[in-house]
Protein backbone atom coordinates (compact mmCIF):
# COMPACT_ATOMS: atom_id res chain seq x y z
CA UNK A 1 0.00 0.00 0.00
CA UNK A 2 0.97 3.37 -1.10
CA UNK A 3 0.43 6.55 1.46
CA UNK A 4 1.36 9.83 2.21
CA UNK A 5 4.04 10.28 5.21
CA UNK A 6 5.88 13.50 6.50
CA UNK A 7 9.84 12.23 6.10
CA UNK A 8 13.47 14.01 6.67
CA UNK A 9 16.14 12.27 4.61
CA UNK A 10 18.76 14.05 6.07
CA UNK A 11 20.21 15.36 9.31
CA UNK A 12 18.63 19.48 9.09
CA UNK A 13 16.71 18.80 6.07
CA UNK A 14 13.31 20.39 5.93
CA UNK A 15 10.57 17.67 5.73
CA UNK A 16 8.87 16.16 2.52
CA UNK A 17 5.58 14.82 2.38
CA UNK A 18 5.81 11.89 0.07
CA UNK A 19 4.72 8.23 -0.60
CA UNK A 20 6.03 5.99 1.04
CA UNK A 21 5.37 1.71 0.58
CA UNK A 22 3.31 0.15 3.44
CA UNK A 23 3.98 -3.83 3.57
CA UNK A 24 1.25 -6.16 4.65
CA UNK A 25 1.46 -6.47 8.29
CA UNK A 26 4.21 -9.19 9.71
CA UNK A 27 2.47 -11.16 12.55
CA UNK A 28 2.89 -8.96 15.32
CA UNK A 29 2.02 -5.84 13.70
CA UNK A 30 -1.41 -3.66 12.79
CA UNK A 31 -2.30 -0.95 10.65
CA UNK A 32 -3.92 2.18 11.72
CA UNK A 33 -5.34 4.64 9.33
CA UNK A 34 -4.37 7.71 11.51
CA UNK A 35 -7.14 10.31 11.96
CA UNK A 36 -4.95 12.29 13.72
CA UNK A 37 -1.50 13.08 15.49
CA UNK A 38 0.09 15.25 17.98
CA UNK A 39 2.89 17.26 17.42
CA UNK A 40 5.48 16.77 20.32
CA UNK A 41 8.44 18.90 21.26
CA UNK A 42 11.03 15.69 21.43
CA UNK A 43 10.14 15.15 17.54
CA UNK A 44 11.99 18.05 16.91
CA UNK A 45 15.40 17.00 18.87
CA UNK A 46 15.04 13.67 16.54
CA UNK A 47 15.32 16.15 13.19
CA UNK A 48 17.93 17.54 14.95
CA UNK A 49 20.30 14.10 15.99
CA UNK A 50 22.96 13.91 13.37
CA UNK A 51 23.32 10.21 13.72
CA UNK A 52 20.08 9.32 14.03
CA UNK A 53 19.45 6.82 10.67
CA UNK A 54 17.47 8.35 7.18
CA UNK A 55 14.74 8.55 6.31
CA UNK A 56 12.56 8.64 9.01
CA UNK A 57 9.41 9.16 9.47
CA UNK A 58 8.18 10.80 13.08
CA UNK A 59 5.58 11.12 15.69
CA UNK A 60 4.41 8.85 17.95
CA UNK A 61 1.10 9.91 19.25
CA UNK A 62 -1.77 9.61 16.77
CA UNK A 63 -5.57 8.09 16.52
CA UNK A 64 -7.03 6.23 14.11
CA UNK A 65 -8.59 3.07 12.72
CA UNK A 66 -7.40 -0.14 12.30
CA UNK A 67 -7.63 -1.24 8.80
CA UNK A 68 -5.70 -4.52 8.69
CA UNK A 69 -4.01 -7.58 12.03
CA UNK A 70 -1.57 -9.31 12.28
CA UNK A 71 -2.31 -12.99 12.37
CA UNK A 72 -0.77 -13.05 15.87
CA UNK A 73 -2.74 -10.38 17.32
CA UNK A 74 -5.24 -10.93 19.60
CA UNK A 75 -6.42 -7.29 21.18
CA UNK A 76 -7.41 -5.49 18.11
CA UNK A 77 -9.45 -6.20 15.22
CA UNK A 78 -10.26 -4.20 11.40
CA UNK A 79 -12.30 -1.39 12.34
CA UNK A 80 -11.33 -0.51 15.97
CA UNK A 81 -10.37 2.76 17.12
CA UNK A 82 -6.97 3.01 18.42
CA UNK A 83 -4.11 4.93 20.31
CA UNK A 84 -0.75 4.59 18.52
CA UNK A 85 1.64 5.23 21.30
CA UNK A 86 5.52 4.86 22.10
CA UNK A 87 5.17 2.37 24.76
CA UNK A 88 4.54 -0.46 24.86
CA UNK A 89 1.27 -2.30 26.67
CA UNK A 90 3.37 -4.97 28.33
CA UNK A 91 5.67 -3.72 30.99
CA UNK A 92 9.08 -4.30 30.24
CA UNK A 93 12.90 -4.26 32.16
CA UNK A 94 15.26 -2.40 30.10
CA UNK A 95 15.58 -0.36 27.03
CA UNK A 96 15.33 -2.48 23.93
CA UNK A 97 16.57 -1.00 20.64
CA UNK A 98 13.90 0.73 17.84
CA UNK A 99 13.79 -1.58 14.97
CA UNK A 100 12.28 -0.27 11.20
CA UNK A 101 8.64 -1.71 11.44
CA UNK A 102 9.53 -2.07 7.55
CA UNK A 103 7.87 0.76 5.30
CA UNK A 104 10.04 1.81 2.81
CA UNK A 105 10.64 4.82 1.21
CA UNK A 106 12.48 4.53 -3.06
CA UNK A 107 13.61 1.33 -1.63
CA UNK A 108 15.01 2.30 1.61
CA UNK A 109 13.98 1.03 5.00
CA UNK A 110 12.29 3.64 6.87
CA UNK A 111 13.40 3.92 10.38
CA UNK A 112 11.88 4.40 13.93
CA UNK A 113 10.60 2.76 15.90
CA UNK A 114 6.60 3.62 15.71
CA UNK A 115 5.51 6.92 13.47
CA UNK A 116 2.10 9.41 13.32
CA UNK A 117 3.50 12.01 10.98
CA UNK A 118 1.53 9.74 8.15
CA UNK A 119 -1.91 8.71 6.97
CA UNK A 120 -1.45 5.23 7.54
CA UNK A 121 0.66 4.00 10.43
CA UNK A 122 2.59 0.11 10.57
CA UNK A 123 2.91 -0.72 14.16
CA UNK A 124 4.33 -3.39 15.93
CA UNK A 125 0.87 -4.90 18.20
CA UNK A 126 2.47 -3.78 21.28
CA UNK A 127 2.49 -0.02 20.69
CA UNK A 128 -1.17 0.11 19.82
CA UNK A 129 -4.09 0.46 22.39
CA UNK A 130 -8.26 0.21 21.79
CA UNK A 131 -9.69 3.03 22.74
CA UNK A 132 -13.83 2.90 23.09
CA UNK A 133 -15.41 4.35 19.85
CA UNK A 134 -17.12 7.26 22.01
CA UNK A 135 -14.22 8.82 22.54
CA UNK A 136 -13.31 11.66 19.82
CA UNK A 137 -10.53 10.79 17.11
CA UNK A 138 -8.68 13.58 17.43
CA UNK A 139 -7.79 15.39 20.52
CA UNK A 140 -7.28 12.02 21.99
CA UNK A 141 -4.22 11.87 20.29
CA UNK A 142 -1.99 13.25 22.45
CA UNK A 143 -2.86 10.85 25.55
CA UNK A 144 -0.01 8.64 23.28
CA UNK A 145 2.70 11.16 24.71
CA UNK A 146 1.40 14.51 26.31
CA UNK A 147 -0.69 13.27 29.13
CA UNK A 148 0.91 9.70 29.34
CA UNK A 149 4.34 11.85 29.74
CA UNK A 150 3.25 14.60 31.89
CA UNK A 151 0.05 13.01 34.00
CA UNK A 152 2.13 9.79 34.64
CA UNK A 153 4.81 11.25 36.16
CA UNK A 154 3.00 12.69 38.53
CA UNK A 155 0.97 10.00 39.07
CA UNK A 156 3.08 6.94 38.77
CA UNK A 157 6.74 8.40 39.42
CA UNK A 158 6.34 11.40 41.86
CA UNK A 159 2.80 9.50 43.29
CA UNK A 160 1.86 12.60 44.72
CA UNK A 161 -0.58 12.70 46.86
CA UNK A 162 -3.05 15.26 48.32
CA UNK A 163 -2.00 18.33 50.02
CA UNK A 164 1.76 17.95 48.85
CA UNK A 165 3.53 20.62 47.25
CA UNK A 166 4.09 20.68 43.15
CA UNK A 167 6.54 22.88 41.29
CA UNK A 168 6.18 22.14 37.21
CA UNK A 169 9.43 23.92 34.89
CA UNK A 170 7.87 24.67 31.43
CA UNK A 171 4.20 24.99 30.66
CA UNK A 172 3.85 23.26 27.53
CA UNK A 173 1.60 20.30 26.26
CA UNK A 174 3.38 17.96 28.55
CA UNK A 175 3.66 20.55 32.01
CA UNK A 176 0.23 21.29 31.57
CA UNK A 177 -0.85 17.71 31.98
CA UNK A 178 1.50 16.90 34.88
CA UNK A 179 -0.24 20.79 36.53
CA UNK A 180 -3.62 18.94 35.46
CA UNK A 181 -2.83 15.42 37.01
CA UNK A 182 -1.50 17.04 40.04
CA UNK A 183 -4.63 19.38 40.44
CA UNK A 184 -6.68 16.26 40.20
CA UNK A 185 -4.63 14.18 42.88
CA UNK A 186 -5.37 17.94 45.45
CA UNK A 187 -1.98 18.63 45.20
CA UNK A 188 -1.32 22.41 47.01
CA UNK A 189 0.15 24.79 46.27
CA UNK A 190 0.56 23.91 42.28
CA UNK A 191 3.29 26.30 41.12
CA UNK A 192 3.75 26.85 37.18
CA UNK A 193 7.22 28.40 36.07
CA UNK A 194 7.50 29.17 32.50
CA UNK A 195 8.85 32.44 30.71
CA UNK A 196 5.86 33.75 29.12
CA UNK A 197 2.86 34.83 31.18
CA UNK A 198 0.78 34.08 27.99
CA UNK A 199 1.41 29.84 29.04
CA UNK A 200 1.24 31.13 33.06
CA UNK A 201 -1.94 32.17 32.34
CA UNK A 202 -3.30 29.38 30.51
CA UNK A 203 -1.40 27.18 33.28
CA UNK A 204 -4.07 28.61 35.78
CA UNK A 205 -6.56 27.34 33.68
CA UNK A 206 -5.41 23.09 34.36
CA UNK A 207 -4.69 24.02 38.23
CA UNK A 208 -2.06 26.00 38.31
CA UNK A 209 -2.55 27.72 42.01
CA UNK A 210 0.58 29.87 41.66
CA UNK A 211 3.18 31.09 38.68
CA UNK A 212 6.14 32.39 38.04
CA UNK A 213 7.96 34.18 35.25
CA UNK A 214 11.84 33.14 35.32
CA UNK A 215 12.31 35.81 33.15
CA UNK A 216 11.84 38.00 36.29
CA UNK A 217 12.25 36.59 39.07
CA UNK A 218 15.11 33.44 40.15
CA UNK A 219 12.45 30.31 40.09
CA UNK A 220 14.16 28.77 42.56
CA UNK A 221 13.80 31.42 45.18
CA UNK A 222 10.06 32.09 44.34
CA UNK A 223 9.18 28.73 44.98
CA UNK A 224 11.15 28.25 48.11
CA UNK A 225 9.48 30.95 49.06
CA UNK A 226 5.87 30.15 47.84
CA UNK A 227 6.35 26.66 50.02
CA UNK A 228 8.00 27.88 52.88
CA UNK A 229 11.23 26.20 51.99
CA UNK A 230 10.75 23.91 48.90
CA UNK A 231 8.38 21.50 46.50
CA UNK A 232 7.98 18.13 47.57
CA UNK A 233 7.99 17.75 43.95
CA UNK A 234 9.66 19.83 41.12
CA UNK A 235 9.30 18.37 37.39
CA UNK A 236 11.30 19.75 34.72
CA UNK A 237 8.97 19.82 31.55
CA UNK A 238 11.53 21.30 29.24
CA UNK A 239 14.61 19.46 29.22
CA UNK A 240 17.42 22.73 29.05
CA UNK A 241 20.20 22.50 30.98
CA UNK A 242 19.22 25.28 33.43
CA UNK A 243 16.59 23.66 34.57
CA UNK A 244 17.83 20.48 34.82
CA UNK A 245 19.76 21.85 36.99
CA UNK A 246 17.17 24.25 39.23
CA UNK A 247 14.33 21.29 39.83
CA UNK A 248 16.53 19.77 42.69
CA UNK A 249 17.03 22.74 45.00
CA UNK A 250 13.67 24.25 44.32
CA UNK A 251 12.71 20.93 46.31
CA UNK A 252 12.29 20.87 50.57
CA UNK A 253 15.58 19.70 52.15
CA UNK A 254 15.82 16.83 54.56
CA UNK A 255 18.34 16.15 57.01
CA UNK A 256 19.81 13.80 59.41
CA UNK A 257 17.39 10.32 59.86
CA UNK A 258 15.98 7.43 58.22
CA UNK A 259 12.83 9.32 57.18
CA UNK A 260 13.76 12.84 56.91
CA UNK A 261 13.83 12.43 53.42
CA UNK A 262 13.71 15.47 50.95
CA UNK A 263 11.78 16.22 48.02
CA UNK A 264 11.98 15.01 44.68
CA UNK A 265 12.95 16.28 41.55
CA UNK A 266 11.89 14.43 38.07
CA UNK A 267 13.23 15.08 34.62
CA UNK A 268 10.35 14.54 31.99
CA UNK A 269 11.55 16.60 29.37
CA UNK A 270 14.47 15.39 26.90
CA UNK A 271 17.66 16.70 28.47
CA UNK A 272 21.13 17.28 26.77
CA UNK A 273 24.28 15.93 27.25
CA UNK A 274 25.62 17.53 31.00
CA UNK A 275 24.62 19.36 33.98
CA UNK A 276 26.18 20.53 37.24
CA UNK A 277 24.87 19.54 40.48
CA UNK A 278 25.92 19.83 44.05
CA UNK A 279 25.95 16.31 45.67
CA UNK A 280 25.24 17.98 48.96
CA UNK A 281 22.10 18.34 47.50
CA UNK A 282 22.11 13.88 48.05
CA UNK A 283 24.30 13.81 51.38
CA UNK A 284 23.15 16.82 53.60
CA UNK A 285 19.58 17.19 52.29
CA UNK A 286 18.80 13.60 51.44
CA UNK A 287 16.42 15.51 48.01
CA UNK A 288 16.38 12.92 45.11
CA UNK A 289 16.39 13.17 41.49
CA UNK A 290 14.90 10.53 38.81
CA UNK A 291 13.89 11.06 35.40
CA UNK A 292 10.71 9.61 34.03
CA UNK A 293 10.24 8.22 30.57
CA UNK A 294 6.58 7.01 29.62
CA UNK A 295 5.70 6.31 33.33
CA UNK A 296 2.32 4.88 32.41
CA UNK A 297 0.36 1.41 31.97
CA UNK A 298 -1.05 2.22 28.38
CA UNK A 299 -3.96 -0.37 28.99
CA UNK A 300 -5.53 0.59 31.35
CA UNK A 301 -4.91 4.48 32.07
CA UNK A 302 -5.62 5.50 28.52
CA UNK A 303 -9.02 4.66 29.62
CA UNK A 304 -8.94 6.62 32.43
CA UNK A 305 -7.01 9.58 30.73
CA UNK A 306 -9.75 9.67 27.90
CA UNK A 307 -12.84 8.70 30.53
CA UNK A 308 -11.90 11.75 32.62
CA UNK A 309 -11.72 13.85 29.69
CA UNK A 310 -15.59 13.14 28.92
CA UNK A 311 -16.56 14.26 32.55
CA UNK A 312 -14.81 17.17 32.12
CA UNK A 313 -11.74 16.54 34.55
CA UNK A 314 -8.97 16.70 31.88
CA UNK A 315 -9.95 18.64 29.10
CA UNK A 316 -8.42 17.42 26.38
CA UNK A 317 -10.15 20.15 23.78
CA UNK A 318 -8.89 22.98 25.81
CA UNK A 319 -5.57 21.43 25.58
CA UNK A 320 -5.70 21.06 21.90
CA UNK A 321 -5.22 24.86 20.52
CA UNK A 322 -3.90 24.24 17.14
CA UNK A 323 -4.55 21.91 14.19
CA UNK A 324 -3.01 21.73 10.81
CA UNK A 325 -2.88 19.08 7.72
CA UNK A 326 0.12 17.13 6.86
CA UNK A 327 1.04 19.33 4.14
CA UNK A 328 1.99 22.11 6.72
CA UNK A 329 3.62 19.51 8.91
CA UNK A 330 7.22 22.21 8.70
CA UNK A 331 4.63 25.13 9.59
CA UNK A 332 3.63 23.15 12.78
CA UNK A 333 6.84 22.78 13.29
CA UNK A 334 8.21 25.99 12.92
CA UNK A 335 5.35 27.18 15.26
CA UNK A 336 6.70 24.86 18.18
CA UNK A 337 10.31 25.62 17.72
CA UNK A 338 9.50 29.11 18.03
CA UNK A 339 7.29 29.24 21.33
CA UNK A 340 4.06 30.42 19.76
CA UNK A 341 1.65 26.78 20.73
CA UNK A 342 -0.49 27.29 24.24
CA UNK A 343 -0.91 23.75 24.99
CA UNK A 344 -0.56 21.24 22.24
CA UNK A 345 -0.35 21.41 18.50
CA UNK A 346 -2.17 18.65 16.67
CA UNK A 347 -2.21 17.35 12.81
CA UNK A 348 -5.59 16.02 11.33
CA UNK A 349 -5.95 13.88 8.09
Amino acid sequence: MRTRAALQTAPGKRLIVDEIEVPDPLPDQVVVKLASSGVCHSQLHGMHDLEAPRPIVLGHEGTGIVTAVGRDVAHLSEGDHAIVTWVPRTPQIGRKDAVPVGATYREELVHGLVYTWGEDSLANAEYVVPISKEYPMDVSSIVGCAVLTGAGAVLHTAKVRPGESVAVFGAGGVGLCAIQMAALLQAYPIIAVDLQDEKLDFAREFGATHTVNASEVDPVEAIVDITSGGADFAFDAIGLRITNEQILPATRSGGPGVDNIGGMAVMIGWPGNEMTLDPGHFMRHQRQYRGSLGATYPDKDFEMFLRWHQEGKFPLDKLVTRRYTLDQINEACDDLESGQILGRSIIEY
